[in-house]
């Protein structure tokens, strides 16, 4: 038992090795995009911290979903978030599987590339749509009576700049439209229905954001319009941009199709391979699939055909 713990552990040992020289060397080429991704989350953060000095509490607004859905209260508002908090960290924990699993389909490092790009996107039309016009917050710290509706204005810029993390996004007011929650979750489970493989984790994704859309609105932390909203509009920004980025090399037929290093593959064999062509640049002959096989060209055909006659 112990020879097979010790031998498993020892191929696990050598896959993360494997993986780490190859997510690394695309770190290298992709860290720019990483690092404007992270960038805009903060410059999110900064941009909701900035539209709380401009809030003004008043009566909630009549809402469909309020009607509809019975009030939690404030004793229960940790649920919408547990669930939020789940479907967070179990994506995450799901793009660093390639680290230990010996079945992929992803690469790390490219697939947050493409993440970041459709949370950026949506944030940007988020912002806009917040500061375009105020709402009175619906949530409880948010409401008439309490300290923590309005802001006291800034007494330096470094208080704003540092956007009181986490208390600052936790009891935040007016970035309402649209919910940033939904944002997150509907961007992790589109990703994961392109790029998963568990038809049932598919299934059961999309149920939990549905779930989710419906406890941010009994917890009054949004309006039922800020969740509706962020349903299409996340929903178009995905299909609009992932049909304009090229498409991810996919990992689950062969898995030399990205270098090891900088020094084996070129760009150009790198590209070739992707591509279903040859690393060879001299190998130029038309291969056309008959039943799932490879067959040579027409003329090595009827150079076979010459010599049995």
């Amino acid at each position: 038992m112990s020879l097979y713990v010790g031998r498993e552990a020892s191929k696990v040992w050598k896959r993360f090795c494997a993986e780490i020289t190859t997510e690394v060397n695309l770190l290298a080429e992709n860290w720019k995009y990483l690092l404007a991704g992270l960038i805009c989350q903060y410059i999110h953060g900064l941009a909701a911290r900035g539209i709380h000095y401009f809030h003004r509490p008043g009566p909630t607004l009549q809402d469909a979903g309020f009607f509809l859905l019975p009030e939690l209260g404030q004793d229960k508002a940790y649920v919408s978030e547990t669930v939020f908090t789940f479907i967070f960290l179990s994506f995450v924990l799901w793009t660093f599987h390639p680290f230990l699993f010996k079945t992929k389909k992803i690469y790390t490092v490219l697939v947050w590339c493409r993440v970041l790009a459709f949370l950026v996107a949506s944030q940007f039309l988020r912002i806009i749509t917040f500061y375009s016009t105020q709402l009175p917050g619906p949530n409880y710290h948010c409401r008439e009576g309490s300290k923590l509706a309005r802001l006291p204005p800034p007494d330096n810029v470094l208080e704003v700049l540092l956007i009181n993390f986490p208390r600052g996004v936790l009891y935040g007011c007016g970035d309402l439209i649209f919910s940033s929650h939904m944002i997150f979750s509907l961007v992790f489970v589109r990703t994961y229905q392109k790029y998963g493989t568990n038809r049932f984790i598919k299934q059961c994704s999309w149920i939990l954001v549905v779930i989710q859309s419906f406890l941010i609105v009994a917890s009054r932390k949004h309006y039922t319009v800020d969740v509706v909203v962020a349903w299409y509009t996340v929903n178009l920004v995905v299909f609009f941009l992932d049909h304009k980025f090229p498409e991810l090399p996919d990992r689950s037929g062969a898995a030399f199709l990205l270098p090891v290093s900088k020094d084996s593959w070129t760009k150009e064999e790198n590209h070739k391979l992707l591509n279903g062509n040859s690393g060879d640049p001299t190998d130029r002959r038309l291969r056309t699939p008959v039943n799932g096989k490879i067959m040579e060209d027409v003329n090595k055909v009827d150079a076979v055909l010459m010599n049995g006659v």
